[in-house]
């Protein structure tokens, strides 16, 4: 019986010990690891206080510093020889401390990545080291038995603490008091009284050294309390953060703490659990918890008010040798014989949800709701929580509106419980009893209906219950066996998530709707309610965006995924560890912003975004969402506000320019990219030839200069070609194009340039193109080809060339070639040479027709940009930056952009303004005047006379003509220029006044002429019979009674001479200019579009000439002003809306007006808005020494009629302010502004219309009358 009952004792005692292995296992499966590395055996570990970093020091010697955050190692150090056991971290200096077997403790510093210094003293082993939390100490315990404490600013060791008589295992210092602990293997724990060394070495008179020293230790720390109760070795002691409390560790398998009370300690209790050698041991920094690790290869969690084991982790085969806690945050690490690991006791995530504006959260022991419209928050209800750490955590919170409850979901040890309660209504005090709450077990329990909510029970089983916490129905089915949780997915469905997959399950049908692959996942956020909802499943790693059939729309790969919400807009707002992030329904994602803390967001509405920090506080960052938003019109094909954002948003970035290029819009990625090769590269793609051309001078390259050469001369650029060669020194090419151009001038330049370049094929193939035959007999000769040269001059018949090539070679005894080839007449005059044929139409000073290239939306939204006309001419300008602008200026803009630099006497001396002005061209020659209304080219057309024989007579009546083109041109249409080319001008001067007042035609009569005549054909007939004359249809495919005529004038050609009048202004050309703008102002009137985009560039074509008309007759007028009218206009012309290169220009020339009146303090303005363009270093220099004697005189001399910060307009008629809110007369066609006397007269900028009068509007747009 005895053997029997031993039997079966050893039964159970190996069913004992294998049960509590696999608890042990199945706690290590629940510990919450956030990093974890493979190394040699981890002695010594230290969490950076600000930083998410640790520092690992190894038994190999080699110290690690790792980023545990996004876990990668940082930095190694390797100068100890042997193991290092102890490494600290500074509190605020970016060092920290070292202490190894080979007796050094050496300080580093991390930015450097070296060490500093090493501290020489102990004769042992060194087994921790610690820096003080606020004076310049190291703490350091060793195998000699000292305890050594070392002033690190000075560098020597001021305190040298004895009385143990083994090993010191460690020494640390308490976080507020002047104490200090150590543990030794004389089995006892010593607590030191370090406040008189503080005194002395931090009053007046104290000094760092050992004189005062006796000769049993150190006079200045004195052993308060000696803990004896281990029976072994004590391996670690440490003190409580906030108490005097202390807890030890020691080979006695023992945890004790004891509490330091006078005149004698007491131990409070002890902790037995481990089965090994405790190797060291921490108090909690904010619960009643103790943490311990062994050499029996775990770590325990011990409650202090129980006494008792609460966790318990085992890894297998490896010892664990150091455990260490973040001071801040609820982060532990422990070393152990592989590596060291980083955890956490407990999840941080607050359990939360949100509906409509309401966030309901919990809260320590409550239950509040924040109101997200105003920020006020209110408890609404006390919960039930458990007073043992570490369980009954709140995990997820559900809220039902229609009945105004909740679903608590806590987590404990050992499984999952829900509470369900009901929520007091607003304004109620919250005053809920406890037992009000409905509990039960499971795994997670959702909202399926008003008064239903079903619980996944952990037999894997459904479970449907009522608002009373009854069972109505219970669902088993094969489709949830491996189910580990569920989600909320609508009335009457769930989301039954497995290890692998999620599936849609029908409660009313108990039927799999749909299923879709996703890993591990934790959360399941809807966007809206309804068929076009979309749901973001969110795993650890990995967010799936699908639709309501669980379609998946997206994948996103991501590491430690936090939280997430879904955007007003459709976009998935997410957080990391490290930042906010956004997905796209696509699947395109990007970051946001970066995070200090972790968060967790609640909502997102509009730039704000609602969330939670780890301590349940309400927070709301407001971010930044163009990117996304930008993204997201671009995909839905919102081309109006993708337009909006790339006018007004500051969208710079790699990655914006990169999805812009990757989507197909190179042309809006050019807005963007500053890179010049960049620029090149999307240039080109785009078809963009001058923004290629600007980049590619800006790169300088020759694979750059090939490209852009292939890709002008298909679109038919040759000018730009001809550059790209230039630049590439591309010989062969070039004497090519210059050829096909018929450009014979640069031709017989290269030929010179081959002959200098002593290249014999080039001079030969020059020579060939221009057709010199002479050169190219000398080339032959040269080259050692006589024979050739003989051929060539004879077949061009050259006969004296001929004979005396033949006389050279027959005294060389060389055969003369024969000639028999030739025709057989030999004379010289049947014989001609042969040459290229002449160019009739030559294109050097102008391109081939340009191919069109395909420009798709965005192109053509981006080029009707306020203030530009089209792509080209604002690429044209933006070519010119205001740099180079301001160094090229001249002409015109005279002195007045030079003030006199030096000294500050010179700066203050001023001066007056030189009544002469600008130095430059005189004004334009006025209108000449309309003597009448013939049109040349009509002599020669006759008119049928009306025939006037009555019926009765007996004569042939010939029937009568049809309609002309001219009548049936102008009866189509409505537009001016087609009633001009049909000959009516009394139609066409009719519809001026009708749709731009027009009153005065006389500067239009070169435009009536142009287009008349471009319409007409005349066709010679036969002798002594007048030509015919017919009219040029533009729509000459549909019927005869339906055709308009052709109209020279288009847009395009109005934008180039648009260009070459900004060249004209920047070079101070204003008269020139001024007759060019005009031109074009009129020419506006005849122009022949066919969009409304087109005619959306005319009205902004039209701003831009009577802007600059006004600013050019401004400047002209101010050369004969007196120094105060000076100063006025110069004034007024800064405020003409003009390109940023001639602002720029106009506000540098009325700097200097203005400061050389001695305006001082009106100068300074103009400098200060200078300074807005970032002009040159040197012309920075100046305006801010204008600004800066401004500031010590801020004094005007004279007294103008200018008030900057008074909004105004200027009267073209008078050049004087109209301020907002006077009364004023515009111009019906080019909208100048006048002052009310002015109504009635002609408009001085355009010269046409009637100031003041009524007028429809120009109609340019073809259109049936």
């Amino acid at each position: 019986s005895i053997f029997i009952l031993s039997f079966y004792l050893l039964h159970f005692f190996v069913f004992f010990f294998f049960f509590f292995v696999l608890c042990c296992v199945r706690r290590l499966a629940e510990m919450l690891t956030k990093f974890e590395t493979k190394s040699n055996r981890v002695k010594g570990l230290s969490f950076h206080p600000t930083r998410p970093w640790i520092l690992a020091s190894l038994h190999s010697g080699i110290i690690q510093l790792w980023d545990y955050r996004i876990r990668t190692l940082i930095e190694k150090f390797d100068e100890h020889d042997g193991p290092v056991r102890g490494v600290c971290f500074h509190l605020s200096q970016p060092l920290f401390v070292s202490g190894g077997d080979d007796y050094k403790i050496k300080v580093w510093n991390y930015k450097l990545r070296r060490c500093l210094f090493t501290l020489l003293g102990h004769l042992d082993y060194i087994r921790t080291v610690q820096f003080h939390h606020e004076l310049p100490w190291i703490l350091s315990s060793s195998d000699d038995q000292i305890i050594r404490i070392w002033n690190w600013q000075s560098r020597q060791c001021i305190s040298a603490l004895t009385g143990h008589n083994h090993y010191v295992m460690s020494a640390l210092f308490h976080p507020r008091e002047n104490l200090v602990v150590s543990a030794s293997l004389d089995q006892t724990v010593r607590v030191w009284d370090i406040s008189g060394l503080r005194k002395k070495n931090y009053t007046p008179g104290g000094g760092d050294d050992l004189s005062q020293n006796d000769l049993f230790g150190n006079t200045d720390v004195a052993v308060t309390h000696i803990l004896e109760g281990h029976d072994r070795g004590v391996n670690w002691a440490a003190f409580h953060k906030s108490s005097l409390l202390v807890v030890s560790a020691a080979d006695d398998r023992l945890i004790k703490f004891w509490r330091l009370t006078d005149p004698k300690p007491c131990e409070v209790d002890t902790l037995r659990g481990h089965y090994n050698n405790v190797s060291s041991v921490l108090f909690h920094p904010t619960l009643d918890l103790i943490l311990s690790n062994s050499e029996d290869n775990t770590i325990r969690v011990w409650d202090m008010q129980k006494r008792s084991t609460i966790r318990t982790y085992r890894r297998e085969h490896d010892r664990f040798w150091m455990i260490a806690g973040h001071p801040e945050q609820n982060l532990f690490a422990a070393g152990h014989d592989s590596g060291l690991i980083v955890f956490k006791l407990e999840h941080e995530r607050p359990a939360y949800t949100t509906h409509g504006k309401y966030l309901f959260y919990i809260k320590e022991r409550s239950l509040r709701v924040c109101d997200l419209s105003n920020g006020k928050e209110r408890v609404s209800l006390t919960i039930r929580r458990s007073s043992a750490p570490l369980s009954g955590q709140p995990r997820q919170l559900h809220y039902n509106p229609a009945e105004n409850s909740v679903l608590v979901i806590t987590e404990d040890s050992d499984s999952n419980n829900y509470e369900l309660y009901q929520l007091p209504a607003e304004g109620a005090k919250a005053d809920s009893k406890l037992d009000d709450s409905k509990r039960g077990q499971g795994k997670n329990a959702v909202w399926i209906a008003r008064n239903r909510f079903v619980v996944l029970d952990k037999h894997k089983k459904l479970l449907i219950k009522n608002l009373q916490n009854q069972t109505s129905k219970t669902i088993t089915s094969s489709a949830f066996v491996a189910a580990e949780n569920i989600f909320a997915a609508g009335t009457g469905t769930i989301l039954v998530a497995e290890e692998d997959k999620i599936s849609l399950f029908d409660l009313q049908q108990q039927t799999v709707l749909a299923t879709i692959k996703a890993v591990h996942v934790k959360m399941a956020i809807w966007s809206e309610t309804g068929a076009d909802a979309l749901v973001a499943l969110v795993g650890r790693d990995s967010i799936i965006i699908a639709d309501r059939n669980l379609q998946q729309k997206a994948r996103i790969l991501d590491t430690r995924v936090k939280s997430g919400a879904w955007h007003e807009n459709g976009v998935f707002i997410y957080t990391t560890l490290n930042h906010i992030k956004y997905t796209l329904p696509n699947g395109d994602n990007g970051i946001i912003r970066t995070l200090d803390v972790p968060i967790y967001i609640t909502a997102v509405k509009g730039d704000k975004i609602y969330c939670l920090d780890r301590s349940c506080r309400c927070r709301v960052l407001p971010v930044d969402i163009t990117e996304f938003v930008f993204k997201l019109a671009l995909i839905q094909k919102n081309y109006a506000q993708v337009l909006k954002m790339v006018r007004e948003s500051d969208l710079i970035g790699l990655s914006i320019i990169a999805y812009l290029q990757r989507k197909g819009y190179p042309e809006v990625a050019l807005h963007f990219v500053k890179d010049q090769k960049t620029r090149f590269n999307l240039a080109l793609e785009c078809g963009n030839i001058d923004v290629a051309l600007e980049a590619a001078l800006a790169v300088d390259d020759r694979d750059c200069w090939h490209r852009l050469a292939t890709e002008a001369l298909r679109q038919g650029n040759h000018q730009v070609v001809e550059m790209a060669y230039q630049r590439t020194k591309n010989y062969e090419r070039l004497s090519f194009l210059y050829l096909i151009t018929g450009n014979i001038d640069k031709l017989q330049k290269m030929l010179k340039i081959a002959e200098r370049r002593n290249d014999i094929m080039s001079r030969f193939h020059n020579a060939l193109f221009l057709g010199d035959v002479d050169d190219r007999i000398e080339v032959l000769l040269q080259s050692g080809q006589p024979n050739l040269a003989y051929y060539t001059a004879a077949a061009h018949g050259l006969d004296a060339k001929a004979q005396a090539i033949a006389q050279r070679l027959q005294e060389a005894n060389l055969p003369v070639p024969d000639l028999s080839f030739l025709p057989s007449s030999s004379s010289a005059s049947s014989r001609k040479l042969l040459v290229p044929p002449t160019p009739i139409l030559p294109l050097s000073q102008s391109n081939w027709p340009l191919l069109t290239t395909s420009v798709g939306i965005m192109q053509t939204m981006l080029n009707s940009k306020p203030g530009t006309v089209s792509s080209a001419a604002s690429s044209s300008l933006a070519s010119a930056s205001v740099d180079e602008a301001l160094s090229s200026a001249g002409g015109a803009w005279g002195d007045d952009l030079i003030i006199p630099d030096g000294t500050e006497g010179d700066l203050s001396s001023g001066g007056a303004v030189s009544s002469s002005g600008l130095e430059g061209e005189g004004a334009g020659e006025g209108g000449e005047g309309w003597d009448g209304m013939e049109l040349e080219g009509l002599e020669n057309i006759t008119v049928p006379k009306s025939s006037s024989v009555s019926s009765g007579d007996n004569f042939f009546v010939a029937p009568r003509p049809g309609p002309s083109h001219g009548e049936i041109w102008a009866r189509n249409s409505r537009l001016v220029a087609d009633h001009i080319a049909a000959g009516s001008l009394d139609s066409a001067m009719g519809l001026l006044r009708q749709q731009i007042g027009a009153v005065s035609f006389a500067p239009l009569k070169p435009l009536f002429e142009k287009i008349f005549l471009a319409s007409q054909v005349s066709v010679p007939g036969v002798l002594q019979l007048p030509s015919t004359v017919s009219g040029i249809d533009r729509n000459w495919t549909e019927t005869p009674k339906s055709r308009l005529p052709v109209n020279p004038f288009s847009l395009p050609p109005l934008i180039q001479e648009l260009q070459l009048n900004y060249k004209s202004v920047t070079e101070g050309k204003f008269s020139e200019a001024l007759k060019k703008f005009v031109e074009i102002l009129h020419s506006v009137i005849v122009v022949s579009i066919s969009s409304r985009q087109e005619q959306v560039e005319v009205k902004d074509l039209i701003s831009i000439c009577r802007h600059y008309i006004t600013s050019m007759q401004m400047e002209l007028k101010r050369r004969d002003a007196d120094p105060v009218r000076q100063c006025e206009l110069a004034a007024y012309f800064t405020h003409c809306s003009l390109q940023p290169t001639h602002t720029s220009l106009s506000l540098r020339s009325a700097m200097g007006i203005a400061f050389k009146a001695q305006n001082f303090k009106m100068a300074a303005s103009f400098a200060r808005r200078l300074l807005e363009f970032n002009p040159p270093a040197a012309l920075m220099t100046q305006a801010k020494k204008v600004i800066a004697h401004a500031d010590s005189n801020p004094t005007d001399q004279l007294t103008v009629n200018y008030d900057e910060r008074n909004p105004f307009v200027v009267c073209c008629g008078s050049f004087t302010p109209i301020y907002k809110g006077s009364q004023m007369s515009r111009c019906p066609f080019c909208l100048a502004c006048y002052q009310p006397s002015f109504k009635g007269q002609v408009c001085s900028v355009c010269l046409v219309s009637e100031i003041g009068a009524e007028a429809q509007g120009l109609e340019l747009l073809p259109s049936a009358k």
